[in-house]
C-alpha cells in the first residue's frame, strides 16, 4: 500500500506555506512551515553570501547534477567548501528578528561532479534554527563574519534585534 497515493489522493509529509489546517488541528496539524527560513549559502573561498531558495529541497544552484556522498574520501581529489546555513526570523511586536541559525558544511568538486555533505545534518541545523537555537560554531571565523555582514547589510533593523546569541557567536573571531 502506498501511503502518498491512496484512493487516487494525494497525502502525506508536505512542507506548506501558511497554515494548511486552518486552525482545525486534524489531519496535516504538525507540518513544517518553512515560511520564515531562508538557506543563505556562504562560498568560503570566494568570501560571498546569497540567498537560494532552492536550498530548501537541496536543489541550490551549487547543488544541482552533484552526486553527494558521507564519504570526503570520494571527492576524488578536493572541492570547494560552502556553509549552508539555515536562518529563521521570527516576528514580534518590535518587528521581525533572525531567531536561529544553524550552519551545516558541503563540500564540491564540479569537475567530478561529486560533492560532501551529511543530509542528516542539513536537517538537524534546519531544525535547530527553527525552534530558535544558534548551531554554527563549526563555522570558521572568516566565514562567520561574511554571515554576520550578509545579515546586517540584509536588513539592519532585524540585525539589530537579532537573537542575542546569534549575534554574540558571530562576534567572535
Amino acid at each position: 500500500m502506498d501511503i502518498f497515493h491512496q484512493d487516487g489522493k494525494k497525502s502525506g509529509f508536505n512542507i506548506v506555506k501558511g497554515d494548511a489546517t486552518k486552525g482545525h488541528g486534524g489531519f496535516g496539524a504538525g507540518l513544517v512551515n518553512l515560511d520564515n527560513m531562508s538557506p543563505v549559502i556562504i562560498d568560503v573561498e570566494a568570501g560571498t553570501a546569497e540567498v537560494d531558495i532552492g536550498a530548501l529541497h537541496a536543489r541550490s544552484d551549487i547543488e544541482r547534477r552533484i552526486r553527494f556522498s558521507k564519504d570526503k574520501a570520494d571527492l576524488q581529489g578536493g572541492g570547494k567548501k560552502y556553509w549552508l546555513v539555515w536562518v529563521n526570523t521570527e516576528v514580534t511586536k518590535e518587528g521581525p528578528y533572525f531567531s536561529g541559525a544553524g550552519a551545516a558544511e558541503m563540500i564540491i568538486n564540479r569537475e567530478s561532479r561529486r560533492g560532501y555533505k551529511i543530509l542528516a545534518d542539513h536537517v538537524n541545523k534546519m531544525d535547530k534554527a527553527l525552534k530558535g537555537k544558534v548551531a554554527i560554531d563549526e563555522m570558521d571565523a572568516p566565514s562567520k563574519k561574511v554571515l554576520r555582514d550578509f545579515l546586517a547589510e540584509a536588513d539592519p533593523g532585524q540585525w539589530e534585534r537579532a537573537n542575542p546569541e546569534l549575534k554574540e557567536k558571530l562576534e567572535e573571531e
